[in-house]
Order: C-alpha cells, then structure tokens, then sequence
C-alpha cells in the first residue's frame, strides 16, 4: 500500500511538471509516513509544502493539485488536505484488513523483498584474534553482525559473512610463546611469567595438551629461555601480574620485574629464543595448537550463540598477496621510501598521515595487510563490504578508504559500522574484563546463564552507536520488564489461545475467518492491523540504516498491541464470525512475531 501511494504521488508530480505547474529541473524525495493519530488518516505526505517554493505557488494549492492529479485507488476511502499543506491519505476498511490476508499468504515470506536484488555484499564481524575465548565484549559484535547480515538478507541482497583470522603477526607469537612457557612450568622448569603474556586457565590447558602429547621434548632450561632477555616491566596493577618475589631455581638476575623494565621488549625477546631454541618444526607445533584450540573454541562459541559464517578467511593466506598489493601501490606512485622503510601516501587520500607499509627491515607491515585484503575481497566481486569494528578503531576507517581509493576503487564501496562497547553488570556491579590477564565472562559463561535468547535479543536493542549496559539480572528475570520476555510471552498468549480453542473442542475455520476481517473494528484491532502493515517497512528501513534495534523496538510495539488487544477483549466468544476473524488476526500476529524473532535469531516459544 505505502509504495503503492508513492508511486502514485511520483506520477501526480510528472503530471504537475508536464502541465508547468513544477520546474523540471525539480526532483525531491517522495516517502509517505504513517500517522501517529488516526484523525490524520493512514498516511501522510509534505510534498506539496517541499514543492512550494521552487513552483513558486502556496503549498496547499499545490497539494490540491496532486491530488486532482492522482489516479484512482480503491484502497483508499479519502485524501484530505491539513494544516499548511500535509496530505493524509485514509485507508478503505477492506484495505486495512487486506495486510491479514499478506500475512497468512505469505507465511514466512512476509517482511521479505528485493530491494537489494542484484547487489553482493559482504559482511565481516567479529575477527577477534585467535588468542583467548570470546568475551561478552565481543557478543555485541557477534550478535549485531549476524542480525545485520539477516537483515541485508531479507532486503533482498546476496549477503556473505566473513570472519578474518588474524593468524599471523606479533600477537599470535606472544600467544605461542605464553602456553610454551605455561609448558615448560609444568614441566618443572622455574620461570618467571611476562608480565603481558596471556593468562587464564585456556593457556595452561593448550599447554597440558602439549606435556601429555610430547612429553618433555620441548623443554629447555631457565638460562637459554631467558639468555639475553631484558627485564621485564613490574606492573603491581595487572591482575596476576608478576611481582619482584624470587622464584625458585630461576637464576640470579632473570627473576626481578622493574618499574623501569620494558615488558615489550621482554616477550619480544622471549618470542625470539622461543623460535631459535625451538626450531622451525616444534614451534610451530606450538603454533599451531595454541591456534587450532582456539579457533575451534570460538567456532563452538559462535554457532551455539546462532552465529555462523560462510567464510573463515585466514590472514596468513594472503602472504604472497601482500607483496603484490604494495607493489600495485608503488607503481601507482602512491609510495615513497624514507628512513629506509616504505610509507603509503594516505594524505593524498583524505588521511590524517602517511602510513607504513613496509618498515625498514623489509617486513610488511599488519596495515599491509589490510590494503591486500580489502583488494581481496574486491576482486572476489563483492559490490560492497561492510565492516563492524568496535569503537576503538575510529582512527582506523580513514586509512581503510584512502588505500581503496589508491588500489582504484570508489571509497564509498566501504562502509565501516563502529559498535560502542558494551558493559556487563551483574547485582549492579560492574564486571571488569581483560583478555591477556585472563579475567574475564565468556559469551559462553553469558549464553549459559542467561539464555542465547536474551543475549541476542539484548545485545541489539540499543543503536550501535551508543554504549550498552547489558544488565544481567534483567536479562534473567520472567517479567514484563524483561524485553524479550515480553515480546516471547505475546507469542506463548497467543498459542495457549489456541489450546484453549482445543481444549474446548472449538474449531478454527481460517478461510471462515478470511471472509469476515472486516468485523475487526475496535481500536485494539485496527492498531494490529496498522502494525501488522508495518512490517515490511520496518525490515527495509532497518536494513538499509543497518539498525537491528528498529526491529526489537517495533516487536515491542507489536508485542504491546497484543497484550493489550488480549487484556481488552474475549477471543473465544460465541458469535461465530467474530470468533474466527479474531483467531484469524491471531494467527497473522503469530506468524510476525515469528518472522521477526527470527531476524534476531531469538526462538518463539509457545508455553512460558
């Protein structure tokens, strides 16, 4: 119905503009908005008072003639004129109840459309390092990802999810060389752990994998681990931090931290000896599991959660591409060499500064890589890529565009989402949360306690833009002040609804119901009915802004409606023709709340 009334307002104007009445050269947005007060009708539109001074003409006078200008729609009882020039439409009764009728032919289709048909696009999120368990940090990337990608998905677009394995550079090698060290503790070698190793619980499991597989063939002594290590940083502030006490058997001088150490380049250090006493082979043994676990425990993390990927992209895969990509750049003349090292002219490019690409000592550099992957995925033949970052990348996106730009493609091809953290409270408490010092709530900790439901449903409820305060105890709790919970009861209402119809030997005719919409008058009904038409454009204009939480607030709405329509009137009343037009709309209510339930991957349950 509303991209109907557009059409027709479309053409009403190219008839103004035949006639003279509008400047050609006019072209302004044409969107119809629903009315908040009935007394206003269905919907509403200000195109006469944007058309009114470019025609030159008073903004009702204008709207009298688009009016005039309209064809003719039984669906539409009445097009009015108010205040300084709106023009409100008014839906004919058949018409309001028509969207039942959708609904019940449509099924799970209804919501879906093809205003992406044509159009790839790429979706990555999440990408966290391989280098611990997924915090709750993380979920509210996951959960926004995976309900944006669902949403593109319903617009019609063909979506791919993408997950980017850093599995390569300096964080990795700090993991591999933690759960050595965690190893060669078992295996009774006295060490003392840096201070910014990664701590927790997973690193000594890896390593106890390690000392049941390989025994001690990976043990070295105190001394070459840590010949020729700088001290390491004391920092009494870091949860299991290393402190100055003497370990014992560690020789003198390698076991005191300093205020004036420098831990950086301590488990630089450390990483080095790693390599050099390990070899090849048995490091990356080490390597390699510390990645396999890790990775397969966030893959398990992920799909219990519902998220689920069609590509898990590894970084090291684009080691010969790296080259290429900085060469592509060199000859474009977009690179310059100074101090030895290769720098990227990103300033050219809309950039804050120039950046590294390749340093000094030949190495590439991570950003490199980022430049090869970005022309990766181009060249696979993705029209767009949409990237959701946390927050803390904002310096990051400029940089990004700029190296697009130079490889030669539009810069607008990237879009970047930049997701405010989120904060998890439990009994009013904040829970504080650091990978490398291991203290920290897994999503899995999370989804076990509070359900995958309200995880999903709560991570996106908020704009991404702003913080989220995920307060657990809400998110636990059975009451109406639970968001989730009250949109899942409306759907258990109306199925128990439907047992009692059972219970009662009652039975339901649809097509019985179909014939008779037209009973559905009480303001409770026209209310559903007007969300229920909603739908649709709720999943376009959440997809195309890329908002999630404009489906959970309209579910709330919807949800609203229900329960009041519920608390309001009888469904199970004795005139036959009412009966079933009101189980009928039930039934259309039901199917939304599934439709969009499963936008956010939450379940419908039917007893609560």
């Amino acid at each position: 119905m509303k991209a109907r009334l557009e059409q027709h307002l479309t053409d009403a104007l190219a008839q103004l503009k035949r006639d003279g009445v509008v400047p050609e050269s006019v072209t302004p947005p044409i969107r119809l908005s629903r009315t908040k007060d009935p007394s206003h009708g269905d919907f509403a539109s200000n195109l006469a008072m944007m058309l009114a001074k470019p025609a030159g003409k008073a903004p009702r006078a204008i709207a009298e003639a688009l009016i005039a200008g309209l064809p003719e729609n039984n669906d539409i009882k009445d097009v009015q004129i108010a205040g300084p020039g709106f023009i409100n439409f008014f839906q004919a009764g058949d018409a309001q109840t028509l969207v039942v009728r959708t609904v019940l032919d449509q099924g799970d289709s209804y919501g879906r459309s093809q205003v992406g048909a044509g159009q790839k696009i790429q979706v990555e999120f999440v990408s966290a390092n391989p280098t611990g368990p997924l915090h709750v940090g993380h979920g509210r990337g996951a959960a926004l990802g995976a309900t944006i990608a669902n949403l593109l998905d319903h617009a019609g677009y063909d979506v791919q999810r993408e997950y980017y394995v850093n599995d390569a550079g300096r964080q990795m090698h700090i993991l591999a060389t933690s759960v050595w060290l965690r190893y060669l503790e078992q295996q009774q070698v006295p060490i003392r752990f840096p201070s910014n190793g990664y701590r927790g619980d997973y690193i000594r499991d890896i390593a106890k994998q390690l000392s049941d597989a390989l025994g001690s063939s990976l043990v070295k002594t105190c001394n070459e681990v840590f010949a020729g290590v700088p001290v390491d940083a004391f920092n009494p502030g870091e949860s299991g931090a290393v402190g100055k006490e003497a370990v014992p058997g560690m020789p003198e001088g390698l076991e005191a931290g300093s205020a004036e150490g420098d831990k950086e380049a301590h488990i630089d250090a450390l990483i080095a000896n790693a390599q050099k006493l390990l070899g090849d082979n048995a490091y990356s043994v080490i390597f390699n599991t510390a990645l396999s676990e890790i990775l397969d425990d966030i893959k398990d993390d992920l799909g219990e959660f519902g998220v689920h990927y069609d590509e898990w992209f590894s970084e090291r895969s684009l080691s010969d591409d790296v080259d290429r990509v900085v060469e592509k750049l060199v000859a474009g003349g977009h690179v310059y060499t100074k101090d030895g090292a290769q720098w990227f002219r990103s300033t050219e490019f809309g950039d804050d500064k120039d950046r590294v690409v390749r340093r000094d000592n030949g190495q590439t550099t991570y950003f490199a890589s980022d430049i090869a992957y970005i022309n990766n995925k181009l060249e696979r033949g993705f029209d767009r890529l949409l990237y959701i970052f946390g927050a803390d990348h904002h310096g990051y996106t400029e940089r990004l565009h700029a190296a697009a730009q130079a490889l030669g493609y539009e810069r607008d091809r990237l879009e970047f989402l930049l997701i405010q953290f989120a904060n998890l409270y439990r009994g009013g408490e904040r829970v504080s949360m650091t990978t490398r010092g291991g203290s920290f709530v897994t999503i899995r900790e999370l989804r076990d306690e509070v359900g995958k439901d309200a995880a999903r449903y709560f991570y996106v409820m908020r704009r991404y833009q702003q913080h989220l305060d995920f307060d657990i105890d809400l998110a636990k709790s059975e009451s109406n002040d639970n968001p989730v919970f009250y949109v899942q009861y409306a759907h258990a209402r109306i199925c128990s609804v439907f047992r009692q119809l059972e219970q009662r030997r009652i039975p339901h005719d649809i097509e019985t119901g179909r014939a008779a919409l037209d009973r559905l008058v009480e303001p409770e009904e026209v209310e559903l009915l007007t969300l229920l038409a909603r739908y649709p454009e709720i999943i376009e204009r959440a997809a195309a802004a890329r908002e999630p939480h404009q489906v959970t607030g309209y579910l709330r709405d919807l949800a609203n409606g229900l329960h009041s329509y519920y608390n309001a009137h009888k469904f199970l009343v004795d005139d036959n023709a009412l009966r079933h037009a009101r189980m009928t709309l039930l039934v259309a209510v039901k199917q939304v709340l599934v439709n969009g339930l499963r936008v956010l991957d939450v379940s419908t349950p039917e007893v609560m």
